[in-house]
């Protein structure tokens, strides 16, 4: 398994990262445990979780189910060491808190909550959830408005988290910080601030990509590239769709359709007609699909690490698969092509 640096100088990760976000709904303890040792075994060693897991559905009384389910196979006997481990606090409007924001004061107390669930000394990765100014991600790209927003508000809070960040950093708890579902210039004013002021920089961003949803390509892009902020993309088969499972309206029992939140519980009627472009790819040069849209996301030169997740291990076992395949120059010419052809499918 091919390993790459976190960030900026952070530590080696795999490069596919393993995802938990149905643990403790669609997947029971007893099977994510068997998954983290799996996915070890074949020599994974970064792990994504959230303080608001699992999700689909969201629900108050599991918050922070998925990241006992860890902390009950590191209390177990699982080697801690072995892993980087992620997880996120969540911004304003979740669930979570209350719906509480992100502020100093949050963020001490989320993080000791989160180190008792994962029965832990530090996490390796705490990385704020989305931004409490709101997101364009989630299909909140197609009416995103910035507005209202006052600046010195915004760059106040951003201080006050650095700063938060950097008490737990001095303490032991935190070794790197991380962002997921901001946008160029949130990023931007967070490694100026960091800069300025001696505190803890931006080491990766956690963002939706894959071959159906390629926003990133652009200004975020060019931001991860110049600053060495690596790109942990979430989601990079499609909610599922690029392996499909979906195509012709099936719903596979146990699928989590319509829950999803990269989907935002809609499909459009462009979503059918790019998947199958890439099937279409993936049967005549016989690749799995699965594995052209993973082995894609590697190519990306901005790309840290990818996170799947998996219901059961015959899904984890595919996945895996994935790290063998190379894509030839004929196969990415063809998936640009594509690309072009069904630009923004959802």
């Amino acid at each position: 398994m091919k390993r790459v640096t976190l960030g900026h100088d952070g530590p080696a990760v795999s490069v596919l990262c393993l995802g938990t976000m149905t643990w403790g709904n669609q997947t029971p303890e007893a099977d994510a445990h068997a998954q983290i040792d799996m996915a070890a075994d074949r020599g994974i060693n970064f792990m994504d979780t959230a303080e608001m897991y699992p999700v689909n559905p969201v629900r108050a009384e599991t918050i922070g189910r998925t990241e006992e389910i860890i902390g009950n196979w590191i209390a177990k006997g699982g080697r801690r060491e072995d892993w980087v481990i992620a997880t996120k606090i969540a911004g304003e409007g979740s669930v979570a808190r209350g719906g509480e924001e992100i502020t100093g004061a949050s963020i001490h107390r989320e993080l000791e909550a989160a180190l008792k669930r994962l029965r832990t000394d530090y996490v390796d990765l705490y990385q704020f959830h989305w931004p409490n100014r709101g997101s364009y991600m989630f299909r909140k790209n197609w009416t995103y408005d910035p507005r209202p927003a006052d600046r010195a508000t915004v760059i106040a809070n951003m201080e006050e988290c650095l700063e938060a960040l950097q008490r737990e950093v001095d303490r032991g708890t935190i070794r790197h910080f991380g962002l997921s579902n901001e946008s160029a210039w949130g990023t931007a004013q967070w490694l100026r601030l960091s800069e300025d002021r001696g505190l803890p920089r931006v080491q990766t961003m956690q963002n939706e990509y894959s071959l159906l949803c390629r926003l990133y390509d652009t200004d975020m892009a060019e931001l991860s590239l110049y600053e060495d902020v690596g790109l942990i993309a979430f989601s990079p088969l499609g909610a599922g769709y690029l392996t499909g499972k979906y195509q012709g309206g099936a719903v596979p029992e146990g699928s989590r359709k319509g829950w999803t939140p990269t989907m935002g519980g809609r499909e459009t009627p462009r979503v059918g007609p790019a998947v199958e472009a890439y099937l279409d790819i993936a049967r005549r040069h016989g690749l799995d699909p699965v594995h052209l849209a993973l082995a894609w996301c590697r190519t990306r030169p901005f790309m840290t690490s990818a996170i799947f997740g998996a219901t059961s291990l015959g899904q984890l076992e595919r996945v895996l698969g994935s790290v063998a395949v190379t894509l030839s120059d004929e196969v990415l010419a063809e998936i640009d092509a594509a690309h072009r052809a069904h630009p923004m499918p959802f």
